[in-house]
């Protein structure tokens, strides 16, 4: 409701406006529109007198001492008598024979003029008074904003709206479950009170941006049958020190007069970062919002029912104080989904468009690994737009697939048109890949081939896995290092040089190179983790950051990474000179068709590779 009001008051203000300015125009079109007495001519009464005795008068109109007469050529005027004077005491010198001719009319005083002239001279008042009464009720909803600056946003859930439900939610098993408690919990606090559980204060959503944090919040407010208040983290912060403290008190306040209830704080991040990470004092607006929180959520009043939910993508940022028992009790993890989770989501997003019968959900599941329910749900709407620009009844498969390359790798930019010798370049270099991962077991298998531009990219080799896996062996990392030098390698051989098209391919390379030195203990520094795996950047930090390895160790590192490198630059040149024929065979078709698929590819290099077997056994004969 008060929503409603805010958004009517300034159409009403705008409103005001809108009317009083249409007045002022009226008021001056009608004033200049209106003649007055601009047509008419004012005499003397001598001169009136005169022209009635010289017969030129044809109608005279008397109006209290005013005397309007019309000539004979039809000209008006006026002139004014002695107040106690009669037009007869005016005329008694005028011929009776001319008088008879002129018509004579008394117009009775009703006060009409009085008032018409008394609205058009208060007129220009009233609209002054208006103006400054609406400059006094702007200056006051400006008074009323300033002390409601500290008043809390959170929006309470509209219970009459369509809600959100667990059975919207697909996926998150665990998450939901976890959620279910608590839901149960204020639905029926006797059961566990009975047993001496206490209700928890505080649960956290951690999870990837977009695996559904926020749906799950959602369907837990349609679930529970309490108020639950929705704010983001963002809008406890303000540019004046001391609002944010504000906001989380009001916030409370409201929801300690609506308990039992929840809380959602959307971007919890926002205030939560650990305290003392920056410079200066700390008077900081942040640290005193997270410091009322911390109140709030685990001060001396105990009792209150109020569940807290917060959802966060960044938990490693967060205070600890925030993070501890008794704040955040549960900490709920909405993990990536798996392939049976991409499956359930992607018939959760379908609903409501109309699926071909050739439509498998289950395939398209496998092919989006690593997908978050964002992903899965945009993806779905891309292939609905697709099928409706081409004008079809429902969605097919090839729509589906061609989603998935649009999410994952960018919309084809057929209008970049590339040299003769750009696309050959292009072909060998894409191939490359190809071919090196194709040959070395512990790369994913190749799903397809292209040099249609997408995105920044001139082409694109695209490997897809055929399960979802956790855990990666070191064999794996030097496979994809060399899967992934095999276009820096293929222009080398075919073309004699390279080129900055391989430079996104070195720097993938070198990461994974870093990481299995640093952070995975694959190399021969032993397992022994070096630098800090917190990316997070603190300006106070940098200042003071000490790096917990030395000046040799640092260089150890480097030789460590630029090995890994090499041994995968002599592996993988050995593997493309082995197949320099099946490489150019697949290049000169890569060139005509433009794309090649997974079945294509397989065909082109299981041809090739008998010959190039049967070649090398003659020879060793």
């Amino acid at each position: 409701m008060p929503q409603n009001l805010k958004m009517k008051k300034p159409q009403g203000r705008s409103n005001f406006v809108y009317l009083l300015i249409i007045a002022l125009i009226a008021s001056g079109i009608f004033m200049i529109m209106n003649p007055g007495e601009s047509n008419l001519k004012k005499v003397n009464l001598d001169q009136f007198i005169s022209q009635v005795k010289s017969g030129e008068v044809a109608a005279i109109a008397i109006q209290d001492d005013r005397i309007d007469f019309t000539r004979i050529d039809d000209t008006k005027q006026y002139t004014f008598k002695e107040p106690g004077s009669t037009l007869d005491d005016l005329l008694k010198d005028v011929p009776s024979d001319i008088r008879k001719d002129v018509s004579i009319e008394v117009v009775p005083t009703d006060g009409q003029k009085f008032w018409t002239d008394l609205i058009f001279t208060l007129l220009p008042f009233i609209f002054i008074a208006a103006f400054l009464i609406f400059m006094m009720r702007q200056a006051q909803n400006s008074t009323n904003q300033a002390m409601s600056f500290g008043k809390s946003r959170a929006r309470m859930a509209d219970k009459d709206k369509p809600q959100t439900t667990f059975k919207d939610v697909a996926g998150a098993l665990e998450a939901k479950e976890e959620l279910i408690e608590v839901v149960d919990f204020l639905k029926n606090p006797a059961k566990y009170t009975s047993m001496g559980a206490k209700i928890p204060k505080g649960v956290i959503l951690v999870g990837a941006p977009g695996t559904g944090k926020t749906l799950l919040a959602r369907a837990v407010a349609g679930e529970a049958a309490v108020p639950f208040f929705n704010i983001s983290g963002s809008e406890f912060v303000e540019m004046f020190v001391g609002v944010g403290a504000s906001r989380v008190r009001d916030l409370f306040k409201k929801a300690k007069r609506n308990a039992p209830c929840i809380v959602f704080i959307d971007e919890i991040d926002a205030v939560g970062r650990q305290r003392g990470a920056g410079l200066g004092g700390g008077n900081d607006e942040r640290e005193q919002t997270l410091n009322q929180i911390l109140t709030e959520m685990d001060g001396f009043e105990t009792g209150t029912n109020i569940i807290v939910m917060a959802a966060t993508n960044r938990p490693d940022v967060l205070d600890p104080a925030l993070l501890r028992p008794g704040r955040f009790d549960r900490r709920v993890v909405v993990d990536v989904p798996d392939i049976n989770d991409r499956e359930a989501i992607l018939k959760v997003h379908s609903r409501g468009k109309t699926l071909a019968k050739n439509c498998d959900l289950r395939r398209i599941a496998a092919h989006t690994p690593g997908f978050t329910g964002a992903d899965l749900e945009n993806l779905m709407n891309e292939a609905a737009i697709r099928a409706a620009k081409g004008d079809n009844k429902n969605i097919s498969m090839e729509d589906l697939e061609q989603s998935i390359e649009k999410v994952m790798l960018g919309p084809e930019r057929k209008s970049r048109v590339l040299s003769k010798q750009e696309k050959k370049i292009t072909a060998y270099h894409e191939v490359g890949h190809a071919v090196v991962g194709h040959v070395l077991p512990q790369c994913e298998p190749v799903h397809k081939i292209s040099i249609v531009s997408r995105g920044m990219a001139l082409g694109v080799t695209w490997f897809l896995p055929e399960e979802d896996k956790h855990l990666y062996p070191k064999s794996k990392f030097l496979d994809e290092m060399c899967s992934l030098l095999g276009g820096y390698v293929a222009e080398e051989i075919f073309f004699g040089e390279q080129t900055t098209g391989a430079s996104n391919d070195l720097e993938k390379a070198t990461n994974i190179a870093r990481r299995m030195v640093t952070e995975y203990g694959m190399s021969d520094l032993g397992p022994v983790i070096y630098g800090d795996r917190n990316q997070e950047v603190f300006l106070g930090r940098d200042f003071g950051h000490v790096r917990n390895y030395s000046e040799q160790v640092a260089a150890s590192i480097d030789k460590e990474i630029r090995k890994f490198l090499e041994d995968a630059y002599t592996k993988t040149k050995k593997i493309v000179i082995e197949h320099k024929k099946t490489i150019e065979r697949i290049a000169d078709k890569l060139i005509q068709k433009e794309t090649l698929n997974r079945t294509e590819f397989r065909r082109l290099f299981d041809e090739e590779e008998p010959k190039s077997k049967a070649k090398t056994a003659k020879k060793a004969v």
